[in-house]
């Protein structure tokens, strides 16, 4: 049987310690569904939506896979604990940044832990380069450049290994760090599904300069995508990509699979009211819904619409 995850009971989620994307997510988890079915529903790929998972596993909010082996703990942080990060960057101050730079990097390239994180803090990009030289260097190491280092040559460094930069935990990273270079970006998150890039743009958990980054790449890429995933953003987001696209327009395909659609949500309805380039047709189709004939304003929201049909 496959796992279905759930939420689990008697537990305070304003505590946790969750960001825009395992938000998105819980919003989702009713115990009904799958992780196949969770992926379609979320737009996520399989793999990047498992780890997802169990990192919420491993801060309690949603119930372990009762037939899985239970995660290591170790394994399941993408951060290092704060004592573990105060450790590594004490000791990097105060005993390994006072060497010259050119000595520290070929140190880097043979050090050992606690040696090896510790040097994950230092600033110089050549130092960088020569921890992922060090055999010993894994994904710990990546996460840790990817969330502490503070040069674009040095996060490059990162991305460059591919399995580095398909790693959920070095990707949440990179876009918390206040240098992702814009180039970095696209490059990573320039292809993925328009669902993902709306995260990014209206997350709360990333610096400004990445939530426009985000945005940018969420509109240029809005008209070069099928009406498949264009409708589904509009419709799982509930409207709230749509200020986000102003002065963009949909296709005729786009509108009929919208048109296909029956709204219950009255955000939804709301929003697509509120959106300028809403097409007549759906705007038909709106008026048409229970839910609007129901709702006095809804339906004269909707009826003063610039683009509502007489």
């Amino acid at each position: 049987m496959s796992w279905k995850p759930r939420l689990r009971e008697d537990v305070d989620f304003c505590s946790l310690s969750l960001d825009t994307w395992q938000g998105f997510l819980l919003s989702r988890l009713d115990g009904l569904l799958g992780v196949e079915d969770l992926a379609l529903l979320t737009g996520l790929d399989p793999a990047s939506l498992q780890a997802m998972l169990q990192d919420l596993v491993a801060k309690g909010a949603v119930a372990p896979d009762a037939e899985a082996e239970p995660v290591p703990e170790a394994e399941a942080k993408t951060e290092p604990v704060p004592e573990v990060a105060l450790a590594q960057r004490g000791l990097f101050e105060q005993r390994l940044h006072a060497r010259p730079a050119d000595e520290r990097a070929p140190l880097a390239r043979g050090a050992e832990e606690p040696e090896l994180s510790a040097y994950c803090y230092d600033p110089m990009p050549e130092v960088i380069q020569e921890i992922f030289r060090n055999p010993r260097a894994g994904l710990q190491h990546a996460r840790l450049v990817a969330a502490q280092h503070r040069s674009a040559a040095g996060l490059e460094m990162v991305a460059a290994n591919a399995a580095f930069a398909g790693d959920l935990g070095v990707r949440r990273a990179l876009l918390q760090n206040p240098v992702l270079p814009a180039s970095l970006f696209r490059r990573l998150w320039g292809a993925r599904r328009l669902q993902e890039l709306y995260l990014v743009a209206d997350s709360h958990e990333v610096p400004e300069q990445t939530r426009s980054m985000g945005k940018e790449a969420l509109r240029a890429g809005f008209n070069q995508r099928t009406a498949d995933e264009k409708a589904e953003l509009i419709l799982k987001t509930e409207g709230r990509c749509l200020p986000l696209l102003g002065g963009l327009t949909v296709d005729g395909h786009t509108t009929q699979l919208l048109c296909r659609h029956t709204y219950t949500s009255t955000l939804l309805i709301q929003n697509i009211a509120r959106w300028s380039a809403a097409p007549p047709q759906l705007l038909t189709h709106l008026l048409r819904q229970e839910t609007v004939r129901r709702n006095t304003q809804l339906r004269l929201l909707l009826e003063r619409h610039p683009n509502a049909r007489a």
